[in-house]
């Protein structure tokens, strides 16, 4: 690995102990001395100079309290693209999309996941922003959706406004939001998503996406923005109960469409929580 990168393999920043003990290697560094800087001799048309670089250990400090901060849920936030296992074509294709996608920077354009439940929807969303955090250093979020909605409601009984609680989200580098469509569709909701992914969209920030509804897209599901069709084409054509766009509204699935690859796991997808359940 580069020297532009952090060596990270087998890290982990579930304990807030894992900060600590950075701390304390940054401080025993033999290195650095403790200072987080290096100073390093470089050679210049036959003239010595000192330049002054990060240390490794500084920087992969940083990029763990970057992870803390991007607030994954516990149960993934030690999970890679390598714990990912696929059961048909569909995943496999999704897993080499996300893993693709996560060998750069965030480009401006994100992706969306769409699948029953128990398909590693989540798994690959926290795997991404894992490695984008970890070896490039993407100052990212995480959020579920209906948790933003009880979020908002719980800062209004505090005296908070909705922009200060989805300001921090909306400017993040890169956001995943999980479970979209998911909640009562209110026009508070409907009205705080709408917000959130346009202030977004406006300013070319990428992001991720998971649902378990259907995409519902006509010929390839892979690039639904060729295919899309209004909700009433889509209710003649089979009236389907879920459908993505039925929950979030055509504007706001119109603009997902527009920034976003698609991927969507087949009904037939098996539920791994269910295929890995324990028997006492």
């Amino acid at each position: 690995m580069s020297d532009a990168h952090c060596n990270t393999q087998g890290f982990s920043v579930d304990k807030e102990a894992e900060l600590l003990r950075l701390k304390e290697a940054i401080e025993q560094c033999q290195h650095c001395r403790g200072s987080g800087l290096l100073v390093v001799q470089q050679k210049l048309h036959g003239r010595v100079y000192e330049e002054t670089r990060p240390c490794k250990k500084r920087r992969l400090l940083h990029r763990a309290s970057l992870l803390a901060a991007a607030k994954i849920p516990p149960l993934f936030q030690n999970v890679s693209f390598g714990d990912y296992k696929p059961k048909n074509d569909e995943q496999s294709r999704a897993l080499e999309m996300v893993k693709m996608y996560a060998s750069q920077p965030p480009v401006p354009r994100g992706f969306l996941l769409s699948g029953p439940v128990g398909t590693g929807k989540t798994h690959l969303l926290a795997a991404t922003l894992r490695q984008l955090i970890l070896e490039f250093g993407v100052r990212a979020s995480y959020v579920e959706i209906s948790l933003l909605y009880a979020a908002i409601r719980r800062g209004f009984q505090e005296g908070k406004s909705g922009g200060e609680i989805i300001n921090p989200l909306a400017n993040a580098d890169l956001l995943a939001i999980d479970e979209l469509g998911k909640g009562r569709l209110s026009p508070f909701e409907l009205e705080t998503l709408d917000e959130l992914i346009s202030r977004r969209y406006n300013e070319k920030k990428p992001t991720l996406f998971a649902t378990n509804y259907t995409l519902g897209t006509l010929g390839n599901p892979q690039r639904p923005g060729n295919h899309y069709v209004s909700t009433s084409e889509l209710w003649e054509k089979g009236k389907e109960p879920h459908l993505l766009v039925e929950r979030i509204g055509e504007r706001i699935f119109s603009r997902i469409c527009h920034v976003c690859d698609f991927a969507e796991f087949p009904p037939a997808t098996p539920d791994l929580r269910k295929a890995n359940k324990r028997r006492i």
